[in-house]
């Protein structure tokens, strides 16, 4: 595996194996990889000839309040991990790289308008700048991302869908600790004793994946999540909400596919989890642990 910190060389590497007829995966991340982000990886590899992981944390996309200069990383972690799961490439440029004087952005509308838009304005339109730009080095065929981040997920798609970008995404399944709570970097922000705290989002979830199989309401189900992580005294909740899975918009009855998200700050730390539902389908994934 070679770790590569220059556009010009990845797209010298990509062209190769383009020439020789094969295809090309992508994995965007921040780094501080886990075991979620090696299931994409995973996922990748099993999908593609060739497997390019980024981790560059983006700054464009992090608030003046937000953790960029505090958010984790290791890049021999991350190294060990990339090319243990058997990536080709892991692509770690730094800002100026990225970034040279930028005059041009991506500017997401309606959908950033719900959920993780409302506290954090200028995310989404970070992320789908750096996004764009990473799919426009790299220009693979596929390109993976993690359901916890369901909101991005669902961005993305559109953005693809809307800008007629050449290339497949695939969501892969939440990732999961023994017990319950969901993968994610931040979580090594917790203290111990906000790491139990923090089981409260998880606990949620799997109840409101069984109640809205039992047919409970949209503004019922949103209430009696919210009364179960009310009731850790370290949780903050800012959102708990069913919403369109395509659009994010709020609904009241659960007539179509929904996405069921909670954003929940445990002490300074903010996670999010969810899960989805389709009506038609009745059925929820897994507890993926």
């Amino acid at each position: 595996m070679k770790i590569i910190t220059t556009i010009a060389e990845v797209r010298a590497i990509v062209k190769e194996w383009r020439r020789a007829g094969e295809t090309v995966g992508f994995v965007p991340t921040m780094g501080y990889l886990h075991e979620g982000h090696a299931s994409l990886i995973s996922r990748a590899v099993a999908d593609n000839d060739h497997v390019v992981v980024s981790t560059f944390v983006n700054p464009t996309q992090f608030g003046p309040t937000e953790d960029l200069e505090a958010y984790p990383r290791d890049e021999a972690r991350d190294a060990a991990l990339c090319e243990g799961m058997g990536a080709d490439i892991m692509f770690r440029p730094d800002p100026a790289e990225m970034y040279n004087n930028p005059k041009v952005s991506v500017v997401v509308n309606d959908m950033n308008e719900h959920l993780c838009g409302l506290s954090r304005p200028i995310h989404f339109h970070g992320v789908c700048t750096v996004v764009t730009k990473l799919f426009n080095i790299v220009t693979p065929d596929t390109a993976y991302f993690g359901e916890k981040d369901a909101q991005q997920l669902a961005i993305i798609r559109k953005m693809v869908q809307d800008l007629n970008m050449p290339l497949e995404i695939v969501g892969c399944p939440i990732v999961r600790e023994a017990d319950g709570l969901a993968k994610s970097s931040r979580n090594t922000y917790l203290s111990s004793t906000e790491r139990e705290a923090a089981l409260c989002l998880s606990r949620s979830i799997f109840y409101g994946q069984e109640q809205i199989k039992a047919g409970m309401r949209a503004n019922d189900l949103e209430q009696a999540m919210k009364e179960i992580i009310a009731k850790e005294p370290l949780a903050r909740i800012e959102y708990v909400k069913v919403v369109d899975a395509l659009t994010m918009n709020d609904i009241e009855i659960i007539d179509r596919p929904v996405l069921i998200a909670v954003a929940v700050y445990i002490g300074k730390t903010r996670l999010i989890d969810n899960f989805s539902f389709d009506p038609k389908i009745n059925t929820t994934p897994s507890k993926n642990k």
